[in-house]
């Protein structure tokens, strides 16, 4: 049992899960009333190429993770390096297959776009400032616009796609701030590397306070209702800036851990908010 615990542990379920709530929440939010299978089929989409890039990722982050995340099953020896490739190479595959059943953009959004990128990303963009934060957070914005692809009703689905790019892209600074030794030991070129720590979190409140203003605003004109307002305050804002003010009032690594797993519960928080300010 320990051996498939450390399989399951890879992958990483809770990233799964949530990227496959993004999908249901999608559908909720644009109302679809068409047949369940167009909502499996894109979620199980989301859930193999998320699971091959997270495998990806511990792959690639071999020399990394030895010293910020040791425990990892890949360093601890209780999963095969090489079986991380194996399972990447085939999650993409099932996940591209899927994706050739449903509907032409929706094939070159997660085809064309999200898979090329997620590779490339995991092999080579990650070391770079602010580049690679900037891909990833416009992978999980653009995972709304496929699922808006697949229902042929992308509009609604805008205001999600920026929440989730601004919230990834302030949580993967965040993660890089977190990672900075392991970052530093490979001479990996992070913004918190080039910059420093001061400035990366400086930036984070920038980018948290345009974000927090720019999603109330929907909620000051009307365009999402009072509860809308009321969620998006409690799992959104209040949290950013949780966030934000801990990490400037003690810049640790501890510090922006805890802010990291935080910020990733927002993004599920903030869809909520959407889905309960149109009903």
């Amino acid at each position: 049992m320990g051996k498939v615990s450390s399989y399951i542990k890879i992958v990483r379920p809770l990233n799964v899960i949530s990227g496959a709530i993004a999908i249901l929440f999608s559908a909720l939010i644009v109302e679809y009333k068409g047949s369940i299978e167009l909502v499996l089929l894109p979620m199980l989409v989301v859930v193999f190429f998320t699971i091959g890039a997270n495998v990806l990722n511990d792959y690639y982050d071999f020399e990394v993770d030895k010293i910020n995340r040791p425990d990892r099953a890949i360093i601890t020896g209780e999963v095969p390096r090489v079986h991380a490739l194996y399972i990447s190479i085939f999650s993409f595959i099932i996940g591209i297959l899927i994706a050739l059943q449903l509907n032409q953009l929706s094939q070159l959004i997660s085809i064309g776009i999200s898979f090329p990128l997620l590779v490339f990303y995991n092999a080579k963009l990650k070391n770079y400032p602010l580049i690679g934060n900037v891909v990833v957070a416009f992978i999980l914005g653009l995972s709304f616009i496929y699922a808006g692809s697949v229902f042929n009703n992308i509009d609604p689905l805008m205001v999600p796609a920026f929440l989730a790019f601004g919230l990834t892209l302030i949580r993967e600074i965040v993660k890089d701030i977190a990672d900075i030794k392991g970052d530093q030991a490979i001479n990996s070129k992070t913004l918190p590397i080039v910059w420093g720590k001061n400035k990366s979190i400086k930036l984070c409140a920038f980018l948290s306070i345009i974000l927090g203003i720019c999603a109330f605003i929907l909620f000051i004109i009307g365009y999402y209702n009072f509860y809308y307002g009321l969620f998006l305050i409690m799992t959104v804002e209040i949290p950013l800036g949780v966030v934000v003010i801990s990490l400037l009032n003690k810049p640790t690594i501890d510090t922006a851990k805890r802010g990291s797993k935080l910020l990733k519960i927002c993004t599920l928080g903030g869809l909520f908010s959407i889905y309960i300010g149109t009903i």
